[in-house]
């Protein structure tokens, strides 16, 4: 399958994690990677041509640090104005259907305190739910994110094999060694109109 990541950092020069998550993704063929900020400084996203970049791929990734619980902004202006509606969802919007999104994100803050009995007192699929049921309403299946926890405190070693694993998980979503079915994002129930054989 071919592989997007739609990349959003606003200070990518600053970033520990992001960039390590990038380098390890560098020269991979079938993985296209955009970053959003570059791409659109001031914002004014190109509506068809990121609706023709979503449809030559199969798999669609938003990989963002998470910040204040979510995306960066771009995300948000990006989904706003790319997920038309009549296109990806409402009569009509049916391009995007048996596509797969998922959320490739860093924490500045450990595993644990994303529990409900932890200090930010919920779970990363709960703060992460709207791009779930965005992927719902754009009939895509949504997967499991890829997270890794507060890897600004992690030793270079370790940080290097959190970044080599989302690079082995994009290669074998791309290569068919993975199948993205296996993945769904706990309790996701995939939307009446998926349909993989229809792309």
């Amino acid at each position: 399958m071919k592989v997007l990541i739609l990349h959003a950092h606003p200070r990518i020069k600053a970033s520990v994690v992001q960039r390590a998550m990038l380098k390890a993704l560098n020269g991979l063929e079938g993985v296209s990677i955009v970053d959003l900020y570059a791409a659109y400084p001031s914002f004014d996203i190109n509506v068809p041509r990121e609706q023709n970049r979503l449809l030559a791929h199969d798999v669609i990734i938003l990989q963002h640090p998470f910040y204040w619980y979510s995306s960066p902004s771009i995300i948000k202006e990006w989904q706003d104005l790319v997920l038309e509606n009549g296109w990806a969802y409402g009569p009509g919007g049916t391009h995007l259907a048996g596509r797969f999104l998922m959320s490739a994100i860093s924490t500045g803050g450990s595993g644990e305190a994303y529990h409900h009995s932890g200090r930010n007192r919920f779970e990363i699929d709960d703060f992460l739910s709207p791009f779930n049921q965005t992927a719902y309403l754009c009939s895509m299946a949504y997967l499991a994110p890829f997270v890794i926890h507060a890897g600004r405190r992690m030793p270079a070693a370790e940080l290097s094999a959190a970044a080599e694993s989302y690079r082995d998980l994009i290669v074998g979503l791309r290569d068919g060694t993975i199948d993205p079915m296996s993945r769904l994002a706990p309790g996701f129930t995939l939307p009446p109109a998926f349909n993989r054989e229809a792309m």
